[in-house]
């Protein structure tokens, strides 16, 4: 296993596994991709520790194969920074055993989303003659009666005091909670006004807010080959521009003159003369 944070990640929304996972790839992949398919989330899957699960191929192999890996859309290797007290940042080799394109990748290592459409929603059931249901701040409010006489409101207070019981709710306070806190220490002499007494309540002891989420993880890609940091549009394959290599242009032809072709006919013709024969 590679040290905590680091190593191998499944990548989401994979096929179940099947016989015919890899078998668009030639055997020396197929192999060495259906070992780091199998192994567990967290293992070091690096060139060196590759080339020590197996006794079929060296470290250049694995390397060759891991770049072939990330062309066929199987793999990407990332590093990411810890929301943590020292920021630690971690390397890790995201790997999906069903191919994806560049645009998912990109798309899933720049937003985390892994696929533009969402789920389905889900089937609803079909209600005849039933008004909707409560929302679970007007259920916690008209549940005050039935903790303390002394705090029963009507359906009206409830709709009216449902927006700041909805705020309760949204800020973490559990039911229990609301109840316990809006029925606790009431005044032995009776509540005169309920609807009052508990919208004074829901203001005073509102609780604090909570704190907003954290800044999404940063995260750099890596080229697969030669780890370099590239903005993830500048890779195909996973690969950059330099290890994936770029088409050359054919060096111009070079014309000679017709007195330069005379010339060394010239000399191809005398050199013929010349030579001795055997």
């Amino acid at each position: 296993m590679a040290a905590p944070g680091y190593g191998k990640q499944s990548a989401p929304e994979q096929l179940p596994r099947s016989a015919a996972d890899f078998s668009h790839l030639p055997a020396r992949e197929a192999y060495l991709a259906s070992l780091i398919d199998h192994l567990p989330d967290g293992a070091a899957m690096d060139v060196k520790t590759l080339a020590a699960y197996q006794p079929h191929y060296g470290q250049m192999a694995c390397r060759t194969v891991l770049n072939n890996l990330s062309t066929a859309g199987h793999l990407r290797r990332v590093r990411e920074r810890l929301e943590s007290r020292n920021c630690r940042w971690v390397f890790r080799t995201y790997f999906s055993r069903t191919p994806r394109s560049d645009a998912w990748w990109n798309r899933f290592l720049m937003t985390g989303e892994a696929s533009t459409s969402g789920a389905p929603d889900p089937p609803r059931e079909r209600t005849l003659n039933r008004t909707p249901p409560a929302s679970a701040a007007y259920a916690a409010l008209s549940g005050l009666g039935l903790a303390d006489a002394r705090l029963a409101l009507s359906a009206a207070d409830c709709t009216a005091l449902e927006p700041l019981a909805a705020e309760w709710l949204a800020r973490g306070a559990t039911p229990a909670l609301f109840t316990a806190a809006l029925t606790a220490g009431l005044p032995p002499d009776g509540v005169h006004s309920p609807a009052a007494f508990t919208r004074r309540r829901l203001l005073d002891k509102m609780p604090p807010e909570r704190p907003l989420p954290g800044p999404p993880t940063a995260r750099i890609v890596e080229c697969t080959d030669c780890r370099t940091p590239c903005r993830t549009p500048a890779l195909l394959g996973g690969l950059c521009r330099a290890c994936r290599g770029t088409p050359q242009a054919a060096p111009p032809l070079r014309r000679l003159s017709p007195a330069i072709v005379r010339a060394h006919a010239a000399r191809a013709r005398q050199a013929m003369i010349t030579s001795p024969r055997s």
